[in-house]
């Protein structure tokens, strides 16, 4: 199978309803641009993890299902990386107030996870409060990291 591993395309940006079958979507579409960037099988089922997990925490936690508000979505590849942001238009969130899974009181929870998945399958990965409401996440992905 050949890959594409050159230069920069243009982003796609897709504005998605607050339901979990908009987050099959997102990561349906963010895929196909990591398969065309070169990303290998094993990159491929992170990044699929990391964008699944934002995507329902921006339906669920941050438009609260709402069908009045909408999840953004924006993915591109340059030479070298994949970037994907997403956006809700929820009240917005602290990571550092997210409690720690790995920390006796939340192993047995079942949910609480998505973040600590995330940074862990990510390179980088930033939150930014939106004005006047919601939240950005931003989710980095080089070519050839582990």
């Amino acid at each position: 199978m050949e890959q594409n591993t050159g230069g920069e395309a243009p982003a796609v940006e897709k504005l998605l309803d607050s339901t979990l079958e908009s987050v099959d979507s997102a990561e349906s579409l963010v895929l196909a641009i990591a398969r065309q960037a070169g990303f290998q099988e094993d990159a491929l089922d992170q990044i699929a993890m990391a964008v699944r997990e934002c995507a329902v925490n921006a339906v669920v936690h941050g438009n609260r299902y709402s069908a009045a508000k909408k999840v953004r979505l924006s993915a591109s590849k340059t030479q070298g990386r994949i970037t994907v942001t997403i956006s809700d238009q929820g009240s917005g969130f602290n990571p550092d107030d997210v409690p720690d899974p790995l920390a006796e009181e939340n192993l047995l929870r079942t949910s609480g996870r998505g973040i600590f998945l995330v940074r862990a399958f990510m390179d980088e990965f930033r939150v930014r409060r939106l004005d006047p409401e919601g939240t950005e996440v931003t989710l980095v992905k080089y070519l050839g990291a582990k």
